[in-house]
């Protein structure tokens, strides 16, 4: 029977998968960095959804080491990320962060939390790896910067490091509340580089409308992430966000007319499989 805490991870990933499109449907002149910043926000809207919910709390008594650390590993992870793939490429750069993300949580959440790492979990992040490696490359060779590979790793890690200290977080707290005091945070943190970037595009009817799906889809993920990560183990939810490239995969070839190549379709079996497995493990 499928479970409810790696449905709702799985939700949250689907969300967040449809970001690509959104970008890649907007203006010219759209950027990664403020689509970044734009997210945060929408994260921090879920301030007001816990309060009206009654569930908010002083921040000053949720943990204070986990916080910090939850905080500084959301907002590094989107410029880390950015910078991977500026130099090594989309292909290369994804295929790094997506695919250390998960082995990174589950070792971390094994050496931090005693969580036990399970054989149904590696046999599916294999699979749900490899899927993602299919999807993402195409079968595109690509020349790899050094320098570039180690941000991308950089953003897996910190992917990683988010998961383990968010959870230990959300287990102190209203989990909704607390993902929101880490966005508010993450967002703030990341506020001066709206100073530097061109924000323009959003003025315009196609901006806004990207601005007007990112918001709200935005924090209904994080409410599904919030409550399912609270359910479910580091390692599970880790590799059930690989659900983020699947959703982009499929919406590329639908909406945004993408080549159906092999590799895409045989991506997007692999991880279908390998997280219906992961969904049944909870």
């Amino acid at each position: 029977m499928l479970k409810r805490g790696p449905l709702l991870v799985f939700g949250a990933a689907t969300l967040w998968g449809t970001s690509g499109t959104a970008q890649a449907l907007g203006p010219d002149g759209i950027t990664p960095e403020t689509v970044a910043l734009v997210r945060m926000l929408g994260g921090s809207l879920l301030l007001a959804y816990a309060t009206r919910r009654g569930t908010a709390v002083p921040v000053r008594s949720l943990p204070r080491v986990p916080l910090i650390l939850a905080v500084a590993a959301m907002a590094s992870s989107q410029p880390l990320f950015f910078s991977g793939v500026e130099r090594t490429g989309v292909a290369i750069g994804t295929i790094v962060t997506i695919g250390s993300g998960p082995l990174i949580a589950g070792l971390l959440a094994w050496i931090v939390r005693r969580e036990p790492v399970s054989g149904p979990w590696f046999a599916a992040t294999v699979l749900s790896i490899a899927g993602a490696v299919l999807l993402v490359s195409g079968g595109a060779a690509a020349g790899v910067d050094g320098v570039g590979v180690l941000f991308a790793l950089g953003a897996g890690m910190a992917w990683a490091v988010y998961l383990v200290w968010a959870k230990a977080v959300f287990e102190k707290s209203d989990p909704v509340f607390a993902a929101a005091v880490i966005f508010a945070g993450a967002a703030i943190v990341l506020a001066p580089a709206a100073v530097f970037a061109d924000a323009s595009w959003i003025a315009t009817g196609r901006g806004l409308a990207v601005v007007l799906w990112l918001i709200p889809t935005t924090a209904l993920s994080y409410v599904f992430f919030s409550q399912g990560l609270e359910g479910t183990r580091v390692a599970v939810a880790a590799t059930m966000t690989l659900a983020e490239p699947l959703t982009a995969a499929v919406l590329g070839l639908a909406v945004l007319s993408e080549p159906a190549q092999l590799t895409t379709i045989g991506g997007i079996g692999l991880m279908v499989v390998g997280l219906l497995v992961l969904a049944r493990e909870g």
